[in-house]
């Protein structure tokens, strides 16, 4: 069950390819970005990078592009205008019920 839940937002993150997004992660780091890949694992790479607190994290000023394990992310906020989530919870729902036959 939890794999088709990851297949999810595999799917859902892919279709935000191009947009800007703010990944947090769980060193209390926050990198801004557009969103330039994410694979199976959830890894996500970010191209045209900035950081939220450029003086805690001085050494990432010089950074451009980053790639981030999957599993250091907190959060990945969404641009709200490209988030269907009526769209997402329906296919949430659906994927659990399915599951729920298994």
């Amino acid at each position: 069950m939890f794999d088709a839940f990851k297949m999810l937002f595999y799917s859902f993150f892919k279709s935000l390819v191009g947009k800007d997004v703010v990944v947090e992660l769980k060193n209390d780091l926050s990198i801004c970005g557009t969103l330039h890949s994410v694979d199976q694992f959830l890894n996500i790479k970010l191209t045209d990078i900035s950081v939220t607190d450029p003086d805690k994290y001085p050494h990432m000023l010089s950074v451009k592009t980053c790639f981030i394990r999957g599993s250091v992310v907190r959060y990945v906020q969404l641009p709200a205008d490209e988030c269907d989530t009526q769209l997402l919870q329906d296919a949430a729902r659906k994927e659990a019920a399915q599951n729920k036959q298994r």
